[in-house]
């Protein structure tokens, strides 16, 4: 009796130990992490299939951004040719800005800067709240989270090409008449669009992370366009100044100065080849892909953690 008492049950009835190891308990069950990011060629496949989001995500944004106005769709022109107006007023008429510039040709050039510049600056400003002022959508859906971002470019490029009937309207009211260079528009402003979708999705991720980054950002493009040669010519500006060689060449070289000096010079005549810097086309293309795909894969490395905490 007392051996029997004594004996150990059998191990077949022994309860198993808890399993440690989560990881490798939700992989024996078939389970994944929500919202993991997934291999860069997989996400760039997930986008590709919510193509038709973006478009019409972008086109709803561009719809209700005015829908509360009186005038709606027309403060995307009224805006910055508004915005041209005072720096005319401000620039051409009291500070002598028109320096190297035809006199027939400066209100086409300074339209046209308005124009350019704003497409990066509003593709900026769009991508520093494409996350943090989205975060219902982010938390509520599964899906590549870049959608925004590109998203909120592509509404700034609709919103340049409409505001580009305009600049043809001004073009012609100052005898710079279509020819076959405008056709370079085309390629300038792809070009300027996927640097701008790379700046949106670099300041989309900071922006996510750091929500006062949209206070400063303002003031940071503000003093970009003032460097960028919007309202004057960097060339023309500079040539009495005693200022270093490598600052010149940063001017002139800036993106935002790159694309603005190559509509310029496919839509004004008097706008010729030698306002602009050597090799501009190279300098446009390198921005571009240099800014698309750092941005791209800056952004894609945080996929997982966009919308918690």
């Amino acid at each position: 009796m007392s051996q029997a008492l004594d004996t150990p049950p059998a191990a077949s009835a022994r309860p198993e130990p808890p399993e440690t190891d989560l990881a490798a308990l939700a992989a024996r069950h078939g389970l994944t992490v929500s919202g993991a990011r997934p291999p860069l060629g997989a996400y760039v496949r997930q986008l590709w299939g919510r193509r038709h989001f973006i478009l019409a995500f972008s086109q709803a944004k561009l719809t209700a951004q005015y829908s509360k106005a009186k005038l709606g769709q027309l403060w995307q022109v009224a805006t910055p040719l508004l915005n041209a107006a005072v720096y005319f007023f401000i620039f051409g008429l009291l500070l002598g800005a028109r320096k190297g510039i035809p006199s027939d040709a400066y209100v086409p050039f300074l339209v046209t800067g308005v124009f350019v510049f704003t497409f990066t600056q509003s593709s900026v400003l769009a991508g520093v709240r494409a996350i943090s002022g989205n975060l219902g959508l982010v938390r509520a859906l599964h899906f590549p989270r870049a959608s925004l971002p590109i998203s909120f470019a592509l509404q700034q490029l609709q919103q340049l090409l409409f505001s580009m009937i305009v600049l043809v309207v001004v073009m012609i009211g100052f005898r710079s008449y279509p020819d076959a260079s405008w056709l370079l528009v085309v390629p300038a402003l792809a070009l300027q669009f996927v640097f701008n979708t790379g700046l949106a999705l670099i300041f989309a991720r900071m922006g996510s992370k750091t929500p006062d980054l949209a206070q400063l950002m303002p003031f940071v493009l503000r003093t970009w366009m003032y460097a960028s040669g919007v309202m004057f010519s960097i060339p023309a500006m500079l040539e009495d100044k005693n200022v270093p060689a490598w600052l010149a060449d940063v001017l002139q070289w800036n993106p935002a100065a790159v694309y603005m000096d190559l509509v310029r010079f496919a839509l004004i005549d008097q706008y010729d080849s030698s306002y602009l810097p050597p090799h501009v086309w190279a300098f446009a293309l390198g921005w571009a892909v240099l800014a698309g795909v750092v941005g791209f894969v800056y952004f894609w490395k945080a996929e997982e953690r966009y919308g918690r905490g």
